[in-house]
């Protein structure tokens, strides 16, 4: 049964696009592996924030209202960021990646990623990496967080 989510995601999206996504995203799982599929989105998500910069924040509220300002211009939900102390928190709602079909949840989330990846790293922390906090359930809210990388 579908959710109350589902339903506003679904109608957010252009009946044009429906099809034709499902059918894309259904190729790309074909020909490619998944983490092939990730790595094919994270440098889409890299691609699309190269050409939509953000204006240079001086906190992370600028940042997010740099973001959210980004993200409502295309219509692709919103961001909340919380300073969780050894990482920021990175949660996006609403991004239409449902639109790929059910089973691409597994990677398009990677394309949110890559763009966040790339703004932030813009703004002089490329010392640290946008790592996905586990696949989302319902496709509506994806968790990152912006920590230093692991060894």
């Amino acid at each position: 049964m579908p959710t109350v989510v589902d339903v506003l995601l679904e109608q957010h999206l252009s009946p044009q696009w429906r099809g034709l996504l499902r059918a894309l995203a259904a190729e790309f799982a074909a020909q490619l592996d998944h983490e092939e599929l990730r790595q094919l989105m994270f440098r889409v998500g890299e691609r699309f924030a190269a050409e939509h910069p953000l204006p240079a924040c001086d906190s992370t509220e600028a940042l997010a209202a740099a973001l959210n300002a980004r993200w409502a211009s295309i219509q692709w939900g919103c961001v909340e960021l919380a300073d969780e102390g050894d990482y920021l928190r990175i949660v996006h709602y609403g991004a239409p990646l449902t639109a790929f079909g059910g089973d691409a949840l597994a990677w398009t989330p990677a394309l949110l990623q890559g763009s966040y990846q790339a703004w932030l790293d813009a703004m002089g922390a490329s010392d640290l990496t946008v790592v996905q906090a586990g696949v989302p359930e319902d496709g509506y809210a994806v968790e990152f967080h912006l920590a230093r990388a692991t060894a």
